[in-house]
């Protein structure tokens, strides 16, 4: 089993910055993608930002230019720089992340609690 842990939220004024941290433990052998959802009231969760091991990366339009997803492979942890925030940011923000226990054992996507993020105008 793996869990994944989310850090990082708060509440911020308009054009503020958060940074986001969540890292895997448990029975891990491997993880390729991980990646950053959020869900505002009403609303589906939608994709934020992705990236793979090589780190490869992958944005939602709305956020292009003022968030940056980077990871550490050695710690499990995948982060997520929020800057020049907005109010339409705010949301419950997850961490997703595909793991496998062994070479053998198939890819698993596991999600975080999630953190909140409240963006002050």
């Amino acid at each position: 089993q793996v869990q994944l842990v989310e850090s990082g939220g708060g509440l911020v004024q308009a054009g503020g910055s958060l940074r986001l941290s969540c890292a895997a433990s448990g029975r891990i052998f491997s993880i390729d993608n991980m990646g950053w959802y959020r869900q505002a009231p009403g609303n589906q969760r939608e994709l934020v930002a992705a990236i793979t091991r090589g780190g490869v990366t992958n944005y939602a339009d709305s956020v292009k230019g003022r968030f940056t997803i980077s990871r550490d492979n050695a710690k499990n942890t995948v982060y997520l720089q929020m800057n020049n925030l907005k109010p339409e940011d705010t949301a419950v923000y997850y961490c997703n992340g595909r793991a496998t226990a062994s070479y053998y054992t198939a890819y698993v996507t596991y999600w975080g609690q999630g953190t909140q993020v409240t963006v002050s105008s």
